[in-house]
């Protein structure tokens, strides 16, 4: 039986189960109605653990989540394992338990939503995977506490048998790992010699065992562009290491792979300027880390919808490291003209172009660049509004540019 068009709390009240999505918070009334008649309510996250007997490696984090999922995968790929990579992208989770065999290792992105699905049934992944906290989602959560209390549940529930990687370089998870009763992997660049580890030393990737300090591979052969990204090596390092794959089989990787749609993805180079496209850089942060990557003078397309979060910092940014920026309209963007009042001015801010479409941003960033320069789809913000999906807004991006003549 099929109710559509509205809620109804008897559809809550007196069924065998309730399946949440994402957007959905626990204590909406509807959810609280079917708790309290004891009725089971799931997401594709908690029915995907208790449905499957295989060994999961989960990924989490604010940003990175599927360039180390990606890398993993390969890794574990590179190794003859049979993988199965899940909520990477755009398909159905459950779809993928047809494809679960015996010896199938499941590498698993999960969200901060996901995981609180698994909090709430004791489930925690085998090896547990973190690549940052950062402020995110706060328009669902509305405080940082919550929000990591979520992450949390990737490892609170392990056992002293499993694994936890973390980047030992955010502060919040170092704290986190602290309770942990899994053994830690901790990821850095720079030296770390005490127990197990995955660091940057004399330019090369490095792994401490607990026992020897090994070279797993020459920083410079690394070929994924941007320094966030080689914390992100390190963690799929510390997570294929875990899992048994040899550090031959893991450089392998880490030289060959090119990455994946959406992160600081490599687009076309047209009339001697560079596009990239990073629609996956939702929040802020995620913009500074891809500005950092260019050494070329950048054109900035940026902007969107808010998330509830600080634009401070990516003002100045902007400021420091652009010679042009294009805002694609949105709630984000009045956040972020403000703050780039504040620190250039008013004339400053008339001269920025305000887009209502990506044809119209990217055009008004092919005209402000030259040979040599780069154009970068980093918005710092969601896509709502005049984007489907933050993939829709990338793929817009890069049909357009492709097309350029």
């Amino acid at each position: 039986e099929f109710v559509l068009g509205q809620h109804r709390m008897e559809d809550f009240t007196s069924v065998d189960m309730v399946v949440k999505g994402p957007s959905v918070p626990w204590d909406e009334k509807h959810i609280v109605a079917a708790l309290e008649k004891k009725i089971p309510v799931e997401m594709d996250s908690s029915l995907f653990f208790k449905l499957c007997k295989n060994k999961v490696i989960g990924v989490s984090g604010t940003k990175g989540k599927t360039t180390t999922a990606s890398l993993i995968a390969a890794m574990l790929k590179q190794a003859e394992k049979n993988v199965l990579s899940v909520g990477i992208g755009q398909v159905s989770v459950l779809d993928r338990l047809n494809e679960v065999e015996d010896e199938t290792v499941i590498v698993f992105e999960l969200s901060s939503w996901r995981l609180s699905a698994l909090g709430r049934a004791g489930l925690s992944p085998h090896i547990a995977v973190l690549t940052n906290i950062m402020r995110d989602h706060l328009n669902y959560y509305k405080t940082m506490e919550r929000y990591a209390k979520d992450k949390e549940y990737i490892f609170a529930n392990q056992k002293a048998s499993d694994w936890l990687i973390i980047n030992n370089e955010d502060e919040r998870l170092r704290k986190m790992a602290s309770i942990a009763k899994s053994r830690l992997v901790r990821c850095a660049k720079e030296e770390l010699r005490n127990g197990e580890a995955v660091f940057m030393s004399e330019g090369e990737l490095k792994i401490n065992d607990g026992n020897d300090i090994n070279s797993i591979v020459k920083i410079a052969d690394i070929s994924l562009q941007g320094e966030h990204n080689k914390t992100d090596c390190m963690l799929a390092a510390g997570a294929a290491f875990a899992a048994g794959v040899s550090l031959v089989d893991i450089a392998k990787v880490l030289k060959s792979f090119s990455g994946v749609p959406h992160r600081l993805e490599f687009v076309r180079e047209f009339n001697g300027v560079k596009y990239y496209n990073d629609t996956a850089a939702t929040i802020p942060d995620a913009a500074v880390l891809s500005l950092r990557s260019f050494d070329c003078p950048v054109v900035l397309i940026a902007g969107g919808t808010d998330k509830d979060l600080e634009f401070e910092f990516l003002a100045k940014e902007i400021v420091a490291r652009t010679k042009g920026i294009v805002l694609l309209v949105g709630t984000a963007t009045e956040k972020l003209l403000a703050q780039l009042k504040k620190i250039k001015g008013e004339e400053y801010v008339k001269e920025i172009a305000i887009a209502n479409s990506m044809e119209e941003a990217v055009q008004v960033a092919r005209r402000a660049s030259q040979d040599g320069d780069a154009i970068l789809l980093s918005p710092g913000a969601a896509s709502f509004g005049i984007f489907e999906s933050e993939f829709d807004r990338g793929d817009q991006f890069k049909k357009i540019v492709k097309d350029l003549k």
